[in-house]
């Protein structure tokens, strides 16, 4: 579903969202990718992945469609995404709020097994190696405020809705686990050449806690990411979500919270939820009769809650599809009501009145080393850059880390880096010229 969304300038854009993600806090993201000592990217024909550095965080993951993460958690423990709030304080207007969601509205497992209505259930996911290729993603709508490529898209990445993704949000997630970053697409489309086509896309380092720019939105109408919010089964196996779950309303109002970064009003009702506002299950909600599947999912919302990501049908939970699921065993989660839930203070709700402002990161250099080389030759890039959240090189590179990366142009070639954090992007260019 896409909501009309209002921006700081006032200018009319659509959101990014689901039907049915972040920073660690209201503050621009810290810390500069510049100076640091982590081992530079690498590059060539842009035909092999190579996006940013490897990093052993993500070395646990297995790989494929749906593959079991085996423990690991994107982004820090102490990432919002991440942070137990059984005790935390419960906001002021929660029964106003609960009361406009609809008390009696039932929860809905948005995610199971099979299909419905010639669809899979739930946002697929797929994780690639570093050795996935690299491939183009063309904008059809907000690649103003998306990440570029290129990215490791396979072929093949399943979309939301698969087999007959339709006119759906047709999300494509892809976790890179050879570079440990996570690719999110919005209204998805496979195109010739390997490359991809999508209204808007984000990159998040799962490595870290990412701000995006305030007021832009994801691949999700928040602004945030959308695979750490989801139900998994490999979790449920492993007997605990360590994580708020993603889940979306009817209604909001022109507003986010942190984590969120982005609002999609459809409503001028003051009591309407912002995006990125949280809810926990009541810790006076009897559990016991509820499968042990159940169990850990209804453990999690108890002690990490849900987090409000974008407009659909209210109450419906995110998940990714699984096999193992029992369609029949999730539908009881419907016995959960919105009066069954509170929502968690919100230290701060920003609207457009009140959305923060700073300073966008700044790129001191951005060169190449030589300028100047043949069809084989190899060219360093070297960069110092303050004050950013990440970077993406284009073409050939992606997502990088660290102060360098080398490159294989093999014709005269224009580099592109972008820096990101809280408050905007900087861009710089260098050519290097192929003889």
């Amino acid at each position: 579903m896409r909501p009309v969304a209002l921006f700081l300038a006032l200018v009319i854009l659509t959101a990014c969202g689901g039907n049915g993600g972040q920073p660690s806090s209201s503050n621009p993201a810290k810390g500069s990718t510049g100076g640091t000592t982590t081992p530079p990217a690498t590059g060539g024909s842009g035909s092999s992945a190579g996006s940013g550095s490897t990093t052993a965080a993500c070395s646990a993951l297995a790989t494929g469609q749906g593959a079991s993460l085996n423990g690991f958690l994107p982004f820090p423990s102490t990432d919002l995404w991440n942070q137990n709030i059984a005790s935390a304080p419960v906001d002021p207007n929660s029964a106003a709020i609960i009361n406009g969601i609809g008390p009696t509205i039932a929860v809905h497992a948005d995610f199971g097994s099979g299909q419905y209505n010639g669809s899979i259930i739930g946002i697929p996911y797929v994780v690639v190696d570093g050795t996935q290729s690299l491939v183009p993603v063309n904008f059809t709508a907000y690649g103003d405020e998306s990440d570029p490529g290129p990215m490791p898209i396979p072929a093949n990445a399943q979309i939301e809705g698969d087999p007959n993704p339709g006119t759906g949000d047709r999300h494509v997630l892809v976790l890179d686990k050879g570079n440990c970053f996570l690719y999110e697409l919005f209204n998805s489309y496979p195109g010739t050449n390997a490359a991809w086509s999508a209204d808007s896309a984000a990159v998040w380092d799962l490595s870290t806690s990412e701000q995006r720019p305030y007021t832009w939105t994801s691949a999700d109408a928040a602004g945030l990411p959308i695979f750490p919010g989801l139900a998994r089964y490999d979790e449920v196996v492993a007997g605990q979500i360590k994580h708020a779950l993603r889940f979306t309303l009817q209604h909001s109002r022109a507003a986010f919270t942190p984590p969120a970064s982005h609002w999609a009003a459809n409503t001028s009702d003051p009591v309407a939820a912002p995006m990125g506002m949280r809810m926990r299950l009541k810790s006076t909600f009897d559990i016991s009769s509820y499968s042990a599947a159940n169990q850990v999912i209804l453990n999690a919302l108890k002690q990490y809650g849900m987090i409000m990501a974008d407009n659909g049908s209210s109450m419906y939970i995110s998940g990714a599809p699984d096999s193992r699921w029992d369609n029949n065993d999730l539908h009881s989660l419907g016995n959960l009501h919105a009066s069954d839930f509170e929502v968690v203070q919100m230290n701060t709700v920003y609207d457009s009145s009140t959305v923060p402002s700073g300073a966008a990161p700044v790129i001191s250099t951005f060169s190449a080393t030589p300028a100047t080389t043949n069809s084989t030759g190899t060219v360093t890039l070297n960069w110092n850059v303050s004050g950013a959240s990440y970077l993406i090189i284009s073409p050939q590179l992606g997502a990088v880390r660290g102060t360098s990366a080398t490159v294989t142009p093999g014709q005269t070639t224009t580099y592109t880096l972008d820096a990101t954090n809280a408050f905007g992007r900087t861009t710089a260019t260098v050519t290097i010229t192929v003889q």
